[in-house]
């Protein structure tokens, strides 16, 4: 039985087996990558997907240093490799379609919102005193909160383009829909880089849901925090991802059984840093493209992400599938009316990838015969892993296991 204090991020409040109380909620939004005239904003599937790829790099470096030890996905990215700069337009536009909630932070509470990223494992947010890149954005206040504590050490991020957002650490309260987690490490930024602010980036801060051995501050995420202080029984989370505005729901403290049907299918992690666990293939109009093959599953990337010549075995599967370097490194174009049977296999699991999901749109308002898809390579990966984001994610419900180290996949509920 799942337990009282699980709840449901949406407006709603559920009601579950006769042990439950009522469900809190908080809903979980994300911005369409679509512009109110309904035009695909191309720039940011580019920056999307160089973002991830800086996650991954950034995540991997951290781990050795928590550990001491080398990630077994090192061989899996050129960390040396200089990219090309065409590739990432420095274009003020809007953010790539994060998924965010709320929280609050200290005593008495403060508002942000943050996105929600299981390619992460830090809580930041912009402090009082940010200097550059914070504006817009809500801004923390260790001295208005009775409970904080300043921890005296220094964070930062470094990234490719040699941006850095840097600050300090702090342990506060932090509350989801009225679940405390406290003692909690934070991170609060005195500097925000370029892709944090606030025309690249809405929400406030970032929330990961990764492990602790790729924490920057090395301490432990929020929602280990929550487990550990035995604020939610089941040491578990899940997801419903929509392109639907208010079907998207995460769910702490176990699953949410009015939105899937049947039971899980599990797949044991490999490695407990990012949530890394494998696929058995992918097929694409029938046949088998990719064989068994490590894949991140991430909900900060709206992509399927794969090496070159992976990807390039799979769209040439795909009727009419164009490479785009108009778009960007490693995109293409497929046809409006995409209708290609494409499938993730996963712990023996057929998941059907569906046409909306994978078509992301028309590469102009010119152009409504010719579709950006959902899957696109990078040139620094080697083959040895690929990134499952939200093109995959949306078309199953996931259970992140915390406790067994494990995620589960189960057939949405329509």
């Amino acid at each position: 039985m799942f337990p009282s204090n699980a709840f449901v991020l949406r407006v709603a409040a559920i009601l579950f087996f006769t042990a439950f109380t009522a469900a809190k909620s908080i809903p979980i939004s994300k911005r369409s990558l679509h512009s109110n005239r309904g035009e695909l904003r191309v720039v940011d599937l580019g920056r999307n997907k160089h973002r991830t790829i800086q996650k991954m790099e950034n995540g991997l470096k951290t781990y050795q240093k928590n550990t001491n030890k080398v990630h077994p996905l090192v061989g899996g990215i050129d960390l040396s490799r200089k990219r090309a700069t065409g590739t990432v337009p420095l274009t003020s536009v809007k953010d790539e379609g994060l998924w965010y909630c709320l929280i609050e932070i200290g005593t008495p509470r403060q508002k942000f919102t943050v996105e929600v990223d299981t390619g992460s494992s830090d809580l930041f947010v912009p402090g009082n005193n940010c200097r550059s890149g914070c504006e817009g954005h809500a801004r923390y206040d260790p001295d208005a909160s009775s409970t904080s504590k300043n921890l005296h050490k220094s964070f930062s991020f470094v990234f490719r383009d040699n941006s850095t957002t840097y600050g300090h650490q702090f342990t506060d309260a932090v509350s989801i829909s009225g679940i405390d987690a406290f003692p909690q490490a934070l991170a609060a930024a005195i500097n925000y880089s370029m892709q944090f602010n606030i025309t690249n980036f809405r929400p406030d801060g970032l929330m990961g849901m990764g492990f602790q051995s790729i924490s920057v501050l090395n301490e432990p995420p929020v929602f280990q925090t929550l487990v550990d202080q035995n604020a939610v029984d089941c040491p578990m989370f899940s997801f419903k991802l929509s392109t639907i505005p208010g079907k998207s729901e995460l769910f702490l403290g176990g699953a949410n059984l009015d939105l899937f049907i049947g039971d899980f299918t599990w797949v044991s992690l490999t490695h407990e840093s990012f949530w890394l666990a494998s696929f058995d293939s992918i097929s694409v109009n029938g046949r088998v493209e990719i064989g068994p093959t490590a894949a991140l599953f991430d909900t900060g990337t709206t992509l399927i992400i794969g090496d070159p010549s992976g990807i390039e075995r799979f769209f040439k599967r795909v009727p009419n599938a164009k490479r785009a370097p108009e778009i960007g490194d490693g995109f293409y174009t497929i046809p409006c009316n995409f209708n290609t049977p494409i499938s993730i296999t996963v712990g023996g699991k057929v998941i059907n990838i569906s046409p909306a999901s994978f078509n992301l749109g028309p590469v102009s308002s010119n152009n409504l015969n010719t579709c950006v898809a959902g899957a696109v390579s990078d040139a620094g990966l080697t083959g040895l892993f690929w990134f499952l984001g939200d093109v995959f994610l949306q078309n199953v419900y996931t259970a992140w296991d915390v406790g067994n180290g494990r995620i589960g996949f189960a057939d949405l509920r329509v």
